[in-house]
């Protein structure tokens, strides 16, 4: 009987909370917090309505309808996967989809190919400052590298490959060339040497030693009235030791000249600057690159140099075996720009429209690359560069290749 009775409590504190059922592979979870369908991706478009009858009316669209409606079209971009579906980026696909019609179409004649070739680059150029001026993150520019490496590699394959010039040896050299790239690229991804709020380590840190002192606190203060049981007063002490602390690190005479970020809330060291894209500090902060879609500091630097040099000696070599194959008995400067007959032939003329693909590509790298060597000859950053250009307290020499920062 004491059993039972000991046990009727235990049933009691039960509490049947009610269990969500887990997704299906299909669905998902909006950005209203409900339980959608890929099935029903096209269905309450209320903005996107509103948007096709002001555009067949010949009327304006607003900014705001505009907006909601890619915010509905990259909350419902989703494939299907294990537990739910996932979002797809929406700045990942134009890269997939545009660039083999542009160089497909690019091969069908010379005129196009130039025409083709010349406006990627402007558009390319004017989508980075499009996105540059409204400070926002995207990974165009990081799909483009990936995919661009992909499917050269892909005509290579099928186009350049089959002819019977390039041997094996060639071929893993060249295979090699673009593991090691991707490998440095993954590598470069990394933390580039975010800073973090010493405070919140400290409050981390202290947690536990708070609630050991909250406890004999209330135990000291038991049976006492007027007593403060909630440990505010260690609270606050704890608050002024960290302010004391953090003005003590931005005041204390040390070698390095520190500044203090209003917006991480933190004491940064010399040469470290906030990234106003990726919205954090970062420890001798170079630049933010869109090619990997992260800042380049003090922690990723040499990985971001190491890519950029296999980039460059893989894509050369790509390039040279290519012309090798469709241009025989020419050197690769002189087939580069005298091919008599390559648009004869729809495979060659679309491997040569991929070279001068690469070669624009290399192009730009190389000048990266460049201006990354000169600045750590000088010892100074990309930021420390444009921060002197601003100020003018700079002056460019060599064409303006080098930047004095005096």
């Amino acid at each position: 009987m004491t059993q039972k009775g000991s046990m009727k409590p235990a049933k009691n504190k039960k509490t049947e909370e009610p269990e969500l059922e887990p997704l299906c592979c299909c669905e998902y979870i909006d950005r209203n917090g409900e339980k959608n369908h890929l099935a029903a991706c096209l269905c309450d478009c209320e903005d996107l309505d509103e948007g096709c009858d002001r555009w067949i009316t010949c009327k304006s669209v607003r900014p705001e309808t505009c907006e909601r409606i890619m915010d509905t079209i990259s909350d419902r971009l989703r494939i299907p996967w294990l537990r739910g579906a996932k979002k797809v980026n929406i700045s990942i696909i134009p890269p997939l989809v545009l660039l083999p019609v542009f160089l497909h179409v690019a091969s069908w004649h010379f005129l196009l190919g130039v025409v083709v070739l010349t406006s990627l680059p402007v558009l390319a150029l004017w989508y980075y400052y499009l996105t540059h001026r409204r400070k926002e993150q995207t990974l165009f520019f990081l799909s483009l590298g990936l995919f661009s490496l992909g499917y050269m590699y892909y005509v290579f394959l099928q186009e350049v490959v089959p002819k019977g010039r390039v041997g094996p040896t060639r071929l893993a050299v060249l295979t090699c060339g673009l593991f090691l790239i991707l490998l440095a690229l993954y590598r470069a991804k990394k933390n580039p040497g975010y800073l973090s709020n010493p405070a919140s380590s400290d409050r981390s840190l202290s947690g536990s030693h708070m609630g050991c002192l909250n406890r004999k606190g209330q135990d000291k203060t038991k049976g006492f009235p007027g007593a403060d049981t909630s440990g505010s007063l260690n609270n606050r002490t704890l608050k002024d030791d960290l302010k004391g602390s953090s003005r003590m690190s931005a005041g204390s005479p040390t070698k390095v000249k520190e500044d203090w970020c209003a917006k991480c809330q933190l004491v940064r060291p010399a040469r470290a600057w906030h990234c106003r894209i990726c919205g954090i500090c970062v420890k001798r902060m170079d630049h933010h690159c869109v090619w990997i879609n992260s800042c380049v500091g003090e922690s990723n630097h040499q990985a971001f140099i190491l890519a950029l040099l296999i980039f460059l000696l893989t894509s050369v070599y790509g390039i040279t075996l290519t012309l090798d194959t469709i241009c025989r008995d020419r050197s690769v400067f002189t087939a580069l720009f005298y091919c008599p007959g390559v648009y004869a032939n729809y495979s060659s003329a679309l491997s040569f429209t991929c070279v001068w693909y690469s070669v624009i590509i290399t192009a730009g790298m190389a000048y990266i690359f460049l201006i990354q060597l000169i600045n750590i000859s000088y010892n100074v950053t990309e930021r420390e560069v444009q921060q002197a250009l601003r100020q003018k307290t700079g002056r460019r020499l060599l064409c303006g290749l080098i930047v004095d920062t005096g």
